[in-house]
Order: C-alpha cells, then structure tokens, then sequence
C-alpha cells in the first residue's frame, strides 16, 4: 500500500514534496492573504521554511504525505495539499494543509486535487474515514470543505495554539466510505461545471 506517488488530473498534478520545490514556494507563499487563518504566518521566509522542513520530517516518520500542486498549462507550482496524521491500522487520514495562490482560488483546482486526494484514499488505500479541519472563522474554506462534500461534525475549543499565542477552534469535517460514491460524481460534475471536464 502506497500512500505516497504523483496523483495525476487534467489540470494539476500532484508530486511529492521536495526540498528543491522550496524556492520556488516560498514566492508563491508571500501572499499573506493565504495565510488569513492559519496558526502560522507562511508569508515569512524562515517560518516557511522550518514548516516545510517539519513536512519532510513527518514524510519520512510516515505519518505525513505533503505534495506541490503543479499546474500543468502554466507549467508551475501553485501551491501545496498533503495527508496528514495517516492511520492505515485505522484505515483513516487527513487532507489538510492545503493552501494555493490567491490566483487560483475558486477555480477547478482545489475540487480536482480533492478528487484526486480521495479517490486515491477510498479506491486504493481502501480507506474508511478522511477527515478535514479549519479555522471556525474561516468561511471561505469551510464552504470549499462542504463543497467538496465534508460532513460537519463538530467544532474543537481551543484546538490549536497559533504562533502569536492566541487559541484557535476548529471546524473538523469527515467523508467515510460509504458516502464516497456521491461525493465522487458530486465533484465530477463541479469540476465540469467549472470548465475543465
């Protein structure tokens, strides 16, 4: 069972994370619009870069997968997705840590990275639950989560602690196996809604 490979689309292509694919984030993460609500300010070179250097530690500690999302007609680097706390004896995982440039928000990319997320968690892992989570204040992604077909399930108080020392809630989301059919033809028919079918 392989968690990691290149997850390909029509639009983007999903390729493990490498050192090398640093440089070329860090400009795309100085944006600090992506950054509204997240426990971290990505916009800053140093802190990008002990985040994504975390990220290869998890990779190889296996309990993390993160990827760069390659947008294939421009021929660049548009952003990053992964799994996150991978639990194969609990057939379960989270897709998270997913953020794009501002460009390419409410495009068909984000919808495609997820069907090429969860068709490869349902369809080969064989997965029973994928979970998702956010900021409870950050309505923009909660909408993208619920689109994608997240079920909500609750809010976490005090969830997570961001780098300025403020507490965040979190707004966590699930799609289990039995619900995969309809969220995958529910997201094959936004992405050609969107233009890219």
């Amino acid at each position: 069972m392989t968690i990691g490979k290149i997850l390909k689309g029509n639009t983007v292509e999903l390729l493990p994370l490498q050192k090398s694919h640093f440089a070329e984030l860090e400009i795309l993460a100085s944006d600090k619009r992506i950054w509204e609500f997240y426990t971290l300010d990505g916009s800053q070179p140093p802190r990008f870069r002990e985040a994504f250097d975390i990220a290869l530690l998890e990779m190889e500690r296996g309990t993390q997968f993160p990827f760069v999302i390659f947008h294939k007609e421009s021929n660049k680097l548009i952003g990053s997705t992964r799994f996150l706390d991978i639990q194969l004896h609990n057939r379960k995982l989270e897709i998270g840590w997913t953020w794009l440039h501002p460009d390419y928000w409410a495009t068909v990319v984000n919808p495609e990275c997820k069907l090429l997320m969860l068709t490869h968690c349902f369809e080969e892992l064989d997965l029973v639950r994928v979970q998702f989570k956010t900021d409870e204040n950050n309505l923009r992604s909660r909408n993208a989560i619920e689109k994608v077909g997240g079920q909500f399930e609750g809010v976490l108080r005090n969830d997570m602690i961001r780098d300025n020392g403020t507490k965040r809630n979190s707004a966590y989301y699930s799609i289990i196996d039995s619900e995969w059919p309809v969220v995958k033809m529910k997201l094959k028919k936004q992405i050609i809604n969107l233009g890219a079918g």
